[in-house]
């Protein structure tokens, strides 16, 4: 049962032309007064410059995408994670974080130029209607594949629910290429994968979309019944979880916590800080815990690592964490999209900030490499947060962090602001293989109360050779 929701998205209805009125009133009221005379000197300026490029380029310019291009540099200079959504990317973004669109059903990736199904997913119309793992797709609705983008044809294969596409299919086996139809249908994207490791239950949470709570509850009254009375408890999965919405975040720890603080928000002015708390009811009957975390679990997958920690509720498990400790608001602006807007920093129970820095765990295993990725030139080495061009400062970093801030940002020529706990990411390989999972293989043990062996020391990852799969 969901006890705790803390918006992480924050709508804001503003229309285009209530945009431009709220612009121009604020205009006239600060020009009548004097104020913020440098402000409009800059805005002035802004004016110029997008008039000689309107009327002296050497190609007649969009003006649309002039604007776009303002605005985009304009957010993204204040930190990697502030940006201006096209309306396009609007809703791609409202697919992502509801979980839900419609689609076929198939899980993708490209090779060759043509679409490869990585997996079809269980009881979906591509399921249905035969399409198998390892099938290349070379057409849809008769048209070719070739030229177009993985993001392109993962476009034209979602669409209207109870629409048909027909996909032309190459499969190993025969020789003539062949057509499959098939009717678009909802298409859920399950946030949540878990199975029985013997007496372990093991849950892998991917990303926190709208489904994510509901779907781990229910993952884990089905593996109780599974596994039965012979159950010594869980390990929850949160590598490579680039996070995702924070009420959902909020409700996956109150899920085994009975009380205290999950997470702070804390924003410019000290009226914002908000604290979410937990309410009894522990869904793993208090059992033992392990989280499994390392250079690729970013935001919110850190709230729910360092709130289980603080709380010693949970052992963390594996390499530190990515580090983005700030939280994006989504303010909508009618018909024009959205801008993504960084408007506060979290804080753990213990009111230690993740930003730049990380959830360290508490027993460090570095992940075991294969030969091939360990003679690779590149490391496959997450860079982290602190690597980030632009990125907000820990306020932990110095005791006079933020002191000299401008407008609310860290003042980030400081050199020492920091620096002391700022930290680059660690390692976000995984093997396929749950035998060659050291991490996971160390989780087992620790949950078994078998002994554990010391964690091996750390050494830098090579290239991850995986290829990039798409659910539609």
């Amino acid at each position: 049962m969901r006890k705790t929701d803390f918006a992480f998205w924050t709508f804001l209805t503003m229309t285009g032309l209530a945009a431009v009125t709220t612009v121009l009133n604020v205009s006239q009221t600060l020009s009548a007064t004097g104020q913020n005379s440098e402000l409009y000197r800059q805005l002035d300026l802004f004016g110029d410059v997008l008039e000689r490029v309107r009327s002296d380029y050497v190609e007649k310019p969009d003006d649309t995408q002039l604007i776009e291009n303002a605005i985009n540099g304009m957010l993204a200079a204040l930190d990697p994670h502030s940006a201006y959504l096209s309306p396009k990317h609007f809703r791609d973004m409202q697919v992502q974080t509801r979980g839900e669109f419609g689609g076929l059903g198939i899980e993708v990736t490209m090779e060759n130029g043509v679409v490869k199904v990585v997996a079809p997913i269980d009881d979906t119309p591509a399921f249905k209607a035969g399409v198998q793992a390892n099938d290349l797709i070379t057409h849809l609705d008769n048209e070719q594949i070739v030229g177009l983008t993985l993001e392109q044809a993962v476009e034209k294969m979602r669409g209207p629910v109870n629409t048909p596409i027909t996909l032309t299919v190459v499969r190993k086996g025969k020789d003539d290429p062949f057509d499959i139809k098939v009717v678009r249908d909802v298409i859920r994207i399950n946030a949540v994968k878990a199975r029985a490791e013997g007496d372990v239950a093991y849950v892998k949470v991917t990303t926190f979309n709208e489904q994510t709570h509901a779907n781990l509850v229910k993952s884990i009254d089905t593996l109780k019944k599974q596994i039965g009375k012979d159950l010594k408890g869980y390990i929850i999965d949160l590598r490579n979880n680039p996070g995702g919405l924070l009420d959902q975040a909020i409700a996956v720890s109150d899920d085994f916590l009975e009380r205290g603080a999950i997470v702070l928000t804390k924003g410019r002015n000290n009226e914002e800080t908000q604290r979410s708390q937990a309410r009894p009811g522990d869904i793993t009957d208090g059992k033992k815990v392990a989280v499994l975390i390392n250079g690729g679990s970013a935001s919110a997958s850190e709230i729910v690592a360092g709130a289980l920690q603080d709380h010693k509720r949970a052992t963390v498990i594996g390499t530190r964490s990515f580090g983005k400790g700030s939280v994006q608001t989504i303010i909508p602006l009618g018909a024009n999209g959205a801008i993504r807007l960084t408007t506060a920093r979290y804080y753990t129970p213990s009111n230690r900030s993740i930003q730049a820095k990380g959830i360290d765990p508490d027993v460090i295993v570095e992940q075991e490499l294969p030969e091939e990725l360990k003679a690779k030139p590149s490391p496959d080495r997450t860079r982290g947060e602190a690597s980030l061009r632009g990125h907000l400062r820990n306020p932990d970093g110095k005791k006079d962090a933020g002191k000299d801030a401008k407008d609310g940002k860290d003042a980030k020529d400081d050199k020492d602001a920091g620096k002391e706990k700022e930290q680059s990411g660690s390692s976000a390989y995984v093997p396929k293989e749950p035998e060659k999972d050291t991490q996971l293989q160390y989780a087992l043990r620790f949950v078994r109360g078998l002994p554990t062996e010391t964690a091996t020391p750390a050494q830098p990852a090579a290239g991850s050779e995986e290829k990039k799969s798409v659910p539609n």
